[in-house]
């Protein structure tokens, strides 16, 4: 009997020692973080406050110019982008489209990619208001942990930027953004559709008012984001302008503008384009800029 209780005492001080060092290890990471997050915070000169909750996160909020003192509650919508960069060497691992947003309410604003969950993204928001931006410095058991990501090593501190935006809605967001582009690139001409797309006609070509929504067009085209990241460009490819055949932003915008050998631009509102799902490289709710040419078309 003494013989089986020793064996089992010493299976038990065993265990004991395993979970006792693999404790150990853990909280170590906890120091180790807290105490890089701590010495970059003090040598960058940075005024940074800790988590209420005191879950090892700080943050710093950089006042934007919005007009709205209220701060966000959980149940309001908030359209923002994130930049993850490196605490230790500034690198940039991972950004949100300069056009695209996260858009939710901001009680599920943890949600920061379909793989990771952020909550310190939804406690800072309500200590912000529309427009503000803040950095979270974040240790990597908050973040991406002792696995990392893609290119972001294991157990790496993150700078993680939010920039929110004043506007309310998507719509008055990409309205806001398509005027400033036209405005930025000294674009004229540029006619805004009852639909929202801002247009301009270089060339009619052959009877506009013939092509309609029951038209298949052959087109040489090409898209690009606002930030002129081109997505897609084909020659002598054919599309029906009915309804579900192309994005909205065609189907609402090109019948009546042109006709065979006519050459448009438009700048198409995401509700228009790929809506908040994307498509492919396109991020959600992305603004859309295309040149296309009809070449043929049957009716």
């Amino acid at each position: 009997m003494l013989k089986h209780l020793s064996r089992y005492t010493f299976a038990l001080i065993g265990l004991t020692i395993l979970f006792g060092s693999c404790k150990k290890e853990y909280e170590s990471i906890q120091s180790v973080d807290a105490q890089k997050i701590k010495d970059y915070i003090k040598a960058n000169n940075i005024t940074a406050v800790e988590d209420p909750d005191k879950t090892g996160f700080y943050y710093q909020i950089i006042p934007g110019t919005g007009t709205d003192t209220t701060k966000y509650k959980y149940t309001d919508s908030v359209l923002y982008n994130g930049v993850v960069k490196s605490l230790a060497n500034g690198s940039t691992y991972l950004t949100t489209s300069s056009v695209a947003n996260l858009g939710t309410l901001v009680g599920y604003t943890e949600k920061f990619t379909a793989s990771l969950t952020i909550p310190a993204i939804r406690t800072v928001l309500t200590k912000m208001k529309r427009g503000d931006a803040v950095r979270i410095f974040l240790p990597s058991y908050l973040a991406f942990g002792k696995n990392g990501s893609g290119d972001i090593p294991s157990n790496e501190n993150i700078d993680l930027v939010i920039t929110t935006y004043a506007d309310k809605n998507q719509t008055a967001l990409d309205e806001r953004l398509i005027q400033k582009f036209i405005t930025d690139k000294g674009l004229t001409g540029m006619t805004r559709d009852g639909s929202g797309v801002y247009y301009s006609v270089s060339a009619a070509g052959t009877r506009p008012d013939s092509t309609t929504n029951f038209s298949t067009i052959t087109t040489t085209y090409t898209g690009r984001l606002i930030d002129g990241t081109v997505f897609d460009s084909n020659t002598d490819v054919s599309f029906s302008l009915s309804p579900g055949s192309v994005i909205d932003g065609w189907t609402k915008t090109i019948p009546g503008k042109i006709g065979v050998g006519g050459k448009m631009r438009m700048l198409i509102p995401s509700a228009l384009g790929y809506k908040t799902t994307g498509s492919g490289t396109i991020s959600p709710n992305s603004i859309l800029d295309f040149d296309i040419e009809i070449t043929a078309r049957k009716n």
